[in-house]
């Protein structure tokens, strides 16, 4: 217990998913959360659940795609916590289909969450840590995937911004170590896990324990992921013990890409 304690963490995407469980552990190890979403409901209902339990958050309405919401959450978290250390941008989209079939508009639609929106996170965390430092080390920490990794051949638009994820994240790292800022920056690339996005991509197969199964079988270790399997991944990297660790990529996908 305790591998967080103090430190203050913006998650983003937080009502479901992999961003719930991560604020969820994150308050659990001792982090002060800032919880976003477009769900208010959900969102809210994750800081009620973390209040519940002991720890300390609130929640906020934001679309990750509005330049101006990452300058008000920010503003909003330093005004109730003194500072940010820890940012997870974990909001995201899964749009597929063929190539051919692929409209710009989608195209569009799918990187400004998956990338734009990184982008924006990162920046004004930058900002932010370089005006309020962190307690000892910032660390952004970049949902990826395995499909930033590795081709897949429906979803050319989302391999192509999980990818973008993987590499910026790496030109930031570069960038906050060389010149001595103190911030971190690291991606995680998880293989299926089963959340809410991958459930609504199973069931849209018309048979939901059956692409449950196909998609444990793509896995070596014989299963699809849980949230919590990420989430300790998040709170290593949100901790300490990853100081020495920057512009790497920390891949969680039960043996997918070592295929």
């Amino acid at each position: 217990m305790g591998r967080v304690e103090g430190k203050v963490a913006v998650v983003t995407g937080g009502a479901s998913g992999l961003g719930a469980a991560s604020a969820v552990l994150l308050a659990k190890e001792g982090a002060k959360v800032v919880v976003t979403d477009l769900n208010d409901a959900g969102g809210q209902a994750v800081a009620d659940q973390i209040a519940a339990a002991g720890g300390d958050a609130f929640f906020l309405h934001h679309d990750v795609t509005d330049e101006a919401a990452w300058e008000a959450v920010y503003k909003a978290a330093v005004d109730r916590f003194g500072r940010v250390d820890v940012v997870m941008n974990s909001a995201g989209l899964g749009i597929g289909g063929a190539p051919e079939e692929e409209t710009l508009e989608s195209w569009h639609k799918l990187m400004a969450v998956n990338l734009d929106a990184i982008m924006l996170g990162t920046k004004h965390a930058i900002r932010t840590m370089k005006e309020h430092k962190p307690a000892t080390q910032g660390s952004i920490i970049n949902l990826s995937s395995i499909e930033g990794i590795v081709g897949d051949p429906n979803l050319g638009a989302y391999n192509a911004s999980k990818g973008g994820v993987r590499l910026y994240t790496k030109s930031v790292a570069l960038y906050c170590a060389l010149n001595g800022l103190n911030i971190r920056v690291n991606s995680i690339h998880p293989g299926y896990i089963w959340t809410p996005m991958v459930e609504n991509y199973a069931k849209a197969s018309g048979d939901l324990e059956g692409a449950k199964k196909a998609l444990a079988a793509m896995h070596p270790i014989g299963h699809v992921g849980e949230p919590d399997d990420i989430a300790y991944g998040v709170l290593y990297l949100a901790s300490d013990e990853t100081k020495f660790m920057t512009g790497s990529e920390l891949v969680i996908d039960g043996g997918y890409t070592a295929q």
